[in-house]
């Protein structure tokens, strides 16, 4: 378990690293966007491209980013019930749905995806607009937003399993995903766990 824990750890490494990455893209899409409404009020310059590459940036912040809201606990949860069980049972519904619904959803949209990207790069597909941009990256970012949620959700499943276990936080507690390399080590036996097992008794 100790070294699924420190793959975990690095899959929210990588996580954060995406997450604090695409901010840029959503400053870039605010600098576009000014530039654009600026040359077309002040010298009636218009772009397709300049307004497609927005909802390119839009939709790379919107899939890239899904993983790394998982991270965060910062996705839609129905708080009203949720608050209501105990941490285990929390724990037990959020393994059910990773491994019934979200994992399985991944696999069948990346699988989906994929040929669809293969094909409008292999075409050279362009947007209908005129001057507008090619059309496989931003196909792209659905099997690439998909990878980085699924990757996130193994990556939470052995956190919930080591909670479990006594041997990880609890991740839907604040703070608990920055805990997790504290109890990687005492899994291993570097350090002595500090809450784990206090919080796993709940």
């Amino acid at each position: 378990m100790g070294t699924l824990l420190k793959l975990s750890h690095l899959i929210d490494a990588f996580s954060r690293f995406i997450g604090k990455s695409i901010i840029w893209l959503v400053l870039a899409a605010t600098l576009i966007s000014a530039a654009n409404a600026v040359a077309r009020k002040a010298f009636s310059i218009g772009s397709n491209a300049f307004l497609e590459i927005q909802w390119y940036l839009f939709a790379a912040v919107f899939m890239l980013g899904a993983g790394y809201a998982f991270l965060q606990n910062a996705h839609v949860r129905i708080d009203v019930i949720s608050n209501k069980l105990s941490k285990r049972t929390r724990t037990w519904v959020d393994i059910f749905g990773i491994v019934i619904f979200l994992l399985p959803l991944c696999y069948f949209m990346i699988s989906f995806s994929w040929p669809v990207v293969h094909g409008a790069y292999i075409s050279g597909e362009m947007s209908s607009n005129a001057g507008g941009l090619i059309r496989w990256p931003v196909y792209a970012l659905v099997p690439a937003g998909f990878l980085l949620l699924g990757l996130q959700a193994i990556s939470e499943l052995v956190k919930r399993i080591g909670f479990l276990m006594g041997l990880a936080p609890d991740c839907l507690a604040i703070g608990g995903h920055d805990d997790t390399q504290d109890h990687v080590q005492a899994a291993l036996g570097d350090t002595p766990p500090n809450h784990a097992a206090g919080e796993s008794k709940e």
